[in-house]
């Protein structure tokens, strides 16, 4: 951590003494200035919605913590009173001497934008030097000292460097040109040796496989690293300059469309922004309902550790304890012996649950009543909520107070917000977002602020008046009197829907908590292949490779390990399998993949056996007992999509090769279990026997360090040759 000094300035131009001592500062973000969680905002900041029962913000501030901030300024504006009653409750505010790091609110309801709320900052002269810039609603568990140092070493050489943005490599689907989080393909374009961003483009057109770059920018770059795979985490250092930048620029609204790209393009003041890509750390923003339950999945499976449910304790949050197959749990709940609870959920504390209800790869939140023989898949479900007997979620979001009565069935993609009500038998249709209020209708812009502003214009929000009906009967009455008022309609739900945007439904399941249809995938499969006549898998190879190598393009792209990223890729593709994404929208996926990498089965093969290990690696406890079953399960589960990779022996040796590597490198936890788990991987016929004596036979003229696992398995290898020994006796006789 930094020392502490008095105020003053920190320049370029000091020296080093006087930059390592003066205290690190943050700039939060406790409004994103954007629509992409209504109607939920309207009731209740983003920062504060529950992220694995945790509000996002305590995530931010923790992380920032860690990282050696000593005073952090949260900018309010939206529900600014509840952000500051949050802060007080969790313990960040009113108790100074509780906390190594201080934190201050800053309040202004002038605000509309980023740019609005750092030209307040600027205004208050509070910031001193360098400082990090972060919203509210980013995750992370990274180190910052590299990139502060690389910042600082940086500003003292060249006092134009203004900022340093944190990125990571998250390469997009090339079906949807959306990264997992759902967010679109980024291009930047990094000069490799001084690590300057020189282009950023968020709203990229990938349907054309092309970017345009000004001719300077290449002229002046004899070599540029051209990126599609890297995602923008929202970290950045800054240095003073940039609060003066947008005081003096009123027209710097959004900090990447306007500031990054209008720094870039200005030739005049000369500011430079540089960038700092993490590897193996975690960063991401929660920016949309997908990348909502995508993080969501990422703290559960426990990639942001420290930032993890057992470990993150704040103000009320009551203690959560790590069971086996990463299921998490409160110390007070109820649970019905005939109850399932799946791998990757989340039980809060004081929720009780009946008997034989069917939990899976969710959150439920506190106070919960969970009825009996109830189904809840894929789904979040805030505090407080009453679901009655019979009632299935599937893939949704439903926040505080909600009740579902009876039957109720509420379909993949939906948000139901605070205090809807749902009547027995009634079916929410698939992406249907529902609030207690109506849909404002000044929603002309994606950085217009999210007031709660009951007094603004309405648009005619139906209510729920097309509702299906669970039951065998055609009507869909309800049998609740408080349900039956003619302002909720006939459909036995208390609340209006909200019509889609522009873009309509069909773009719904883009940023969605529910899985990408089956029917989108191959929709997009089919158009991306599709090139006037031929749609060959041959031309589709053939795009992609041109799309990357450019003839006559003068920039020199440096390229990273493809394999390495494909693998993955690849794994971040099987976790949402884990969530309930079907096995033939998974094969597409991959097989989406390899064709961007042009890489082949066996490839495949190598990558969805490293995924299934790993994900029996999160799933087992400490011991290798646990670890041996928690493979053999997920080895079963999966075997149909591996063998899809393993029609040939080079296939299936490579699995074998990839275990190997996984037990000497990556993940030494098997080393030990490698004889155990060769004769199961032989007997559910995912290796064959020549697969395994030909591996072995490839190893015997190796270095005795090579030879590890062949000598551990040589009891089982004996076996297979004797047996085929036999065979061939038998046959002859």
């Amino acid at each position: 951590m930094s020392q502490k000094k008095s105020r003053g300035g920190a320049s370029a131009g000091d020296d080093a003494d006087e930059l390592s001592r003066s205290p690190l500062q943050a700039v939060l973000l406790a409004d994103s200035f954007t629509l992409k969680f209504r109607p939920i905002t309207l009731e209740r900041p983003k920062v504060l919605l529950p992220l694995v029962n945790v509000p996002m913000i305590d995530y931010t501030l923790s992380w920032l913590e860690t990282s050696g901030v000593e005073e952090v300024f949260v900018f309010c504006c939206a529900h600014a009173q509840q952000v500051k009653e949050h802060l007080e409750d969790a313990g960040w505010t009113g108790k100074p001497a509780a906390r190594e790091m201080a934190v201050k609110t800053v309040e202004s309801h002038d605000a509309i934008s980023a740019g609005d709320a750092l030209r307040v900052m600027y205004g208050r002269g509070v910031i001193n030097g360098d400082f990090v810039l972060i919203s509210g609603d980013t995750i992370s568990n990274m180190s910052l000292k590299d990139a502060l140092q690389e910042h600082k070493d940086r500003r003292k050489k060249d006092p134009l460097a203004v900022m340093t943005m944190i990125i990571k490599q998250s390469k997009p689907s090339v079906l949807t040109q959306q990264t997992r989080l759902g967010n679109d393909e980024i291009v930047m374009a990094i000069a490799p040796e001084t690590k300057e961003l020189r282009y950023y483009e968020d709203r990229a057109d990938g349907s054309h496989l092309c970017v345009t770059i000004d001719k300077d920018i290449l002229a002046s770059n004899p070599t540029l690293q051209l990126h599609n795979n890297m995602e923008d985490c929202y970290i950045d250092i800054c240095s003073p300059e940039v609060l003066s930048l947008f005081t003096d620029n009123f027209d710097y609204q959004h900090l990447r469309r306007h500031f990054v790209k209008g720094l870039l393009v200005d030739d005049i003041m000369g500011y430079r922004i540089y960038t700092h890509e993490i590897h193996s750390s975690y960063a991401a923003r929660v920016d949309n309902f997908r990348s909502y339950d995508a993080v969501s999945k990422d703290i559960i499976q426990r990639w942001t550790y420290p930032m993890v449910p057992d470990v993150l304790s704040f103000g009320n949050c009551h203690e959560m304890k790590l069971h086996r197959q990463g299921i998490y749990k409160a110390a007070d709940v109820t649970l019905s012996h005939s109850a399932q609870i799946g791998a990757n959920s989340v039980i809060g504390n004081g929720t009780n649950i009946g008997e034989q209800c069917k939990v899976s790869n969710s959150v439920i939140g506190e106070g919960c009543s969970i009825g009996k023989n109830v189904l809840i898949h894929g789904s979040y479900i805030w505090d407080n909520v009453i679901i009655e007997d019979g009632c299935k979620v599937s893939n949704s979001l439903v926040c505080d107070d909600v009740h579902l009565r009876a039957g109720a069935v509420v379909e993949p993609g939906c948000i139901l917000s605070f205090k809807i009500k749902v009547g027995k038998n009634v079916v929410v249709p698939a992406y249907s977002k529902v609030s207690l209020l109506e849909k404002p209708s000044n929603e002309d812009s994606d950085e217009e602020l999210e007031y709660a502003d009951t007094n603004s214009g309405v648009t005619d929000s139906p209510p729920f008046s097309s509702m299906r009906s669970n039951a065998d009967h055609p009507t869909v009455e309800s049998e609740d009197e408080d349900l039956g008022a003619s302002e909720t309609g006939t459909s036995g739900v208390l609340g209006y829907i909200w019509a889609s945007g522009d873009t309509g439904t069909q773009e719904e399941w883009r940023q969605s908590i529910a899985p990408i249809p089956k029917e989108k995938l191959q929709e997009l499969q089919h158009a991306i292949a599709v090139d006037d006549v031929d749609g060959s898998e041959e031309d589709l190879n053939n795009r992609l490779r041109e799309a990357d190598h450019d003839n006559d393009s003068e920039i020199s792209v440096v390229e990273d390990d493809d394999y390495t990223k494909f693998e993955k890729e690849v794994e971040e593709t099987f976790q949402r399998a884990l969530d309930g994404v079907h096995q033939d929208n998974l094969i597409l996926e991959i097989n989406a993949l390899r064709l961007s990498y042009s890489l082949q089965h066996a490839d495949c093969a190598g990558a969805v056996f490293y995924s299934i290990m790993r994900s029996a690696l999160v799933a087992a406890q400490s011991t290798n007992e646990s670890l041996l079953k928690a493979t053999a399960d997920a080895l079963t589960k999966w075997r149909d999509l591996l063998r899809n990779y393993t029609k040939t022996v080079d296939e299936e040796m490579e699995i074998l090769l990839k275990f190997e590597e996984m037990c000497q490198d990556i993940t030494n936890e098997f080393s030990s279990l490698f004889s155990k788990i060769l004769p199961y991987l032989y007997d559910k016929e995912l290796v064959s026997e020549d697969a395994i004596l030909r591996w072995a036979e490839e190893k015997e003229n190796a270095d005795e360090s090579d030879k590890v696992f062949v000598n551990q398995s040589d009891a089982f290898i004996q076996w297979l040759k004797e047996a085929e020994e036999e065979e061939d006796e038998d046959e002859e006789e």
